[in-house]
Order: C-alpha cells, then sequence, then structure tokens
C-alpha cells in the first residue's frame, strides 16, 4: 500500500511536469502563426495526457492523409499530451486545457465530425455540442472487454475494424442500431505500416518477437520474455538463416527483475550474434514509431495484446506464446479461438515453425479467414478509402440535418445555450 507521503511526492511531481508542460505548450504555441477561423471540419478530441500518447500515434498518418480533404485539428486537453501532438503529429493543436477554452476555439471553427480514440470521461465535456457527429474510431483492434464497453452508445457513431468487432459488440450491447451507427472501415493505419528498414533486405527469414511486459496480476500474465523469448531467439539465432527484430514492452522487467533480466539477456545475445556475424543485422527496436516491423516481418511472434490484432491487419504469418501462468486470462472467442499457438516447452523448436507457417496452404488459408473476419479487405488502399467515404458520409448527413435544421427556423446560437463552467480542467 503506497504510504500517504509517497502519494503526496507522486502527485506533486506529476503537478510539476505538467506545469513545465503547459509553459512548454505555451511557448510553443506563441511561435506558430494562429489557427485560422472555421477552417477545420473535423476535430480530433484528445483529453489525455503523454501517458496514452500512443493511442493517437496509431492515427497521425491517416489523419494526415484524411486533411487532404477535409481539414483535421487536434483539440488536446492535457498539457504533456499537447508539448507531444505539437512535436511529432504533424497536425494542427488547439490546446484547450479548460471547458471556456473548448467553448471558445468551438465557437470560432465549423466542426462536423469530433473523432474520439478512446473513453476518456471527459469526453463527455465534449458530448454537449449537438448539430456534430461525434464519432469513437478508437486506438485498436482486439478482443478485450474494452471493446465491448456500453460506451459506444453515447456516440453518434462508431467506426469499426469489421465482422467481428460487429459480432463481439452484438453480443454486449442492448438496442443498439448496428447498421446506421457502426460503419466498418477495416484498420487504415495498416495503410501506412512501411517505414525505412534499420537493416538491408537479404535471403534471411525476418522475424518479429514482440512480446508484452510481465503483467502486474496472474490474469494479465501474458508476457513470453522470460518463459518462451530467450528459447526462441536463441533458437533463431542458431540457425544463421533468420534475422530477428526483437521489440519488447517498454515496461518489461517493472514488475519481476527475474523478467527484466531476461530481457537483458535477449538484447545482449542479439548484440553478440551481431558483432560475430555483421551481415545478420539483428534488431532491437525501442522506437516509438510502429509498422514498417509488422509489414516487414515474414513470421511474427507476439503475446496476447493489442499486436495480435496489429499484426493480423498485416496479413501475413502469425504466432501467438501461449501463456504459461494457467490463471491468465484468454479470450474464447474471435481469433484466439484459432489462432497459431506457441507452447513455452516448444520455443526451442520455432524455425520448424516458421517453415510451416510460410509453407502450408492450410495454415495460409485459416490465417486468411480471420484476417477477412477482423478487417475485411486488406488490400493496401482499400481501408483508407473506406475510412474517407466513412467520413464523406457523415458530411453528406450532415448537410442534410442541417439543411432540415434551417429550413425548421432554428437559430444556429441554440447549440451553444448552455452556460459552460469556468472551472479549470
Amino acid at each position: 500500500m503506497i504510504s500517504d507521503g509517497k502519494k503526496a511526492y507522486r502527485l506533486l511531481r506529476r503537478a510539476l511536469r505538467s506545469r513545465r508542460a503547459h509553459g512548454a505548450v505555451m511557448a510553443q504555441l506563441a511561435t506558430l502563426p494562429p489557427l485560422e477561423p472555421d477552417r477545420y471540419k473535423v476535430a480530433v478530441y484528445f483529453a489525455d495526457g503523454a501517458v496514452n500518447i500512443y493511442q493517437m500515434r496509431q492515427w497521425y498518418k491517416p489523419l494526415a492523409d484524411l486533411a487532404k480533404r477535409w481539414p483535421v485539428v487536434v483539440i488536446s486537453r492535457v498539457s504533456t499530451g499537447a508539448k507531444l501532438l505539437l512535436e511529432e503529429s504533424g497536425l494542427p493543436v488547439a490546446y484547450a486545457p479548460t471547458v471556456r477554452n473548448v467553448e471558445r476555439f468551438i465557437a470560432t471553427q465549423d466542426i462536423r465530425v469530433v473523432l474520439y480514440v478512446n473513453q476518456n470521461t471527459r469526453n463527455f465535456q465534449m458530448f454537449r455540442y449537438g448539430h456534430r457527429w461525434h464519432t469513437f474510431i478508437n486506438h485498436g483492434e482486439s478482443d478485450k472487454m474494452y471493446m465491448t464497453t456500453n460506451q459506444f452508445k453515447a456516440y453518434d457513431y462508431s467506426l469499426i475494424a469489421g465482422d467481428a468487432a460487429r459480432e463481439r459488440l452484438g453480443r454486449a450491447l442492448w438496442n443498439f442500431d448496428f447498421d446506421k451507427r457502426a460503419i466498418a472501415i477495416g484498420r487504415p493505419q495498416a495503410d501506412y505500416y512501411a517505414g525505412v528498414l534499420p537493416y538491408t533486405p537479404d535471403e534471411r527469414t525476418v522475424v518479429l518477437y514482440a512480446p508484452t511486459w510481465e503483467g502486474d496480476r496472474p490474469s494479465a500474465h501474458y508476457g513470453s520474455i522470460a518463459t518462451h523469448g530467450e528459447a526462441l531467439v536463441g533458437a533463431l539465432l542458431a540457425t544463421g538463416k533468420h534475422r530477428v527484430i526483437y521489440r519488447p514492452h517498454p515496461r518489461s522487467g517493472v514488475v519481476d527483475k527475474a523478467y527484466g533480466a531476461a530481457n537483458a539477456r535477449i538484447i545482449a545475445a542479439l548484440a553478440a550474434a551481431n558483432a560475430a556475424d555483421p551481415a545478420a543485422q539483428h534488431v532491437f527496436d525501442q522506437g516509438a514509431e510502429l509498422g514498417w516491423q509488422l509489414s516487414a516481418a515474414d513470421v511474427a511472434i507476439v503475446d496476447i495484446s493489442a499486436m495480435v490484432y496489429d499484426r493480423l491487419a498485416a496479413g501475413k504469418a502469425l504466432m501467438i506464446t501461449r501463456p504459461l501462468d494457467p490463471a491468465a486470462a484468454i479470450d474464447t472467442h474471435g481469433y484466439l479461438s484459432a489462432c497459431e499457438w506457441l507452447d513455452a516447452a516448444e520455443a526451442g523448436n520455432i524455425a520448424a515453425y516458421c517453415v510451416r507457417l510460410l509453407g502450408d496452404p492450410e495454415t495460409t488459408a485459416r490465417l486468411e479467414h480471420w484476417v477477412r473476419h477482423y478487417f475485411g479487405d486488406t488490400t493496401p488502399g482499400v481501408a483508407t478509402a473506406r475510412f474517407h467515404g466513412a467520413i464523406e458520409r457523415l458530411m453528406e448527413e450532415w448537410d442534410l440535418w442541417h439543411g432540415s435544421a434551417i429550413a425548421a427556423g432554428e437559430a444556429d446560437a441554440v447549440e451553444e445555450e448552455a452556460e459552460l463552467s469556468d472551472e479549470e480542467e
């Protein structure tokens, strides 16, 4: 249990970080031209700080592409999040730490669609603005409980990946009009998986091993570094025919020192293999950008995590490590009911598994079935076109409803009729 003193210290540190970030954001904004009034038709509402910036990072490239047709702005509520968005997103950012700031910005724009990447409770502060479509786009696709929350009903529309998402929601939501309010778009992020490779491609089979952290409770003990990792990486290095891309979760070892030690040994083994054979070009990947790894790897080995579905969207060979802890919760629906499992006892035989994953027609066909079930057509560019088409549909419906409102004699001012709080958020 955390003592009152430690809790107070953590709160003080958080407040100091926030204050420093606020100053940095204000200083950076002072160097930029003000956002043009009446320019933005699409807003992304992000009420989180730096800790959840990964939820926005997945959307940077799709949103930048969308902005070529419909100008996009990010409304950021927290200084640490706004600081990173200004530094790395490439998108215009409206920093609005208070409700009054949000109100003032909204009043200067003709925003018709508001996109949300998560379920932050402060999304509710944005919902008060009518005469625009509030649309949930999420930050990933998986079979977690998060993907079936009743909060989906709070939005006018939700952009979902495909049939699996619709079935998942159908089991959880009552009285939800899927035909009207759920729009399947696939995974647009997968169209931007390409990137600069940190190695020179050759005849080696490229294997991505991307384990999650050890977890902080038995039901979340999905991490495989200490149970599978050393054996499977060692086996791949020994063949001389594989190139390993090792991307461990950044929190690996924060709870279990033994897990962290195993992680360190794998990193050292990669370095030693590269020293012995510089042409191997094994990669220890700590980069913020996720995409090229999923596209470039011939085979991916991941733990139960969002990485399962990020890789599935690439439509390429995939194995999931089976947790050794029997208490680890495994979803009995969807892809995990029929995926390719790697048991800890078989980790040393990974090279043979790679051959089967890449060469067995039945295995390939089964994977293709699940890719279609989750994401539909994954031909490059199709998901992006469906994303753009969904936004186009919402814009057309906005025109329809707005025209009806004008015909009914409604004043534009009614949508901002409620008095908003000046409370600092």
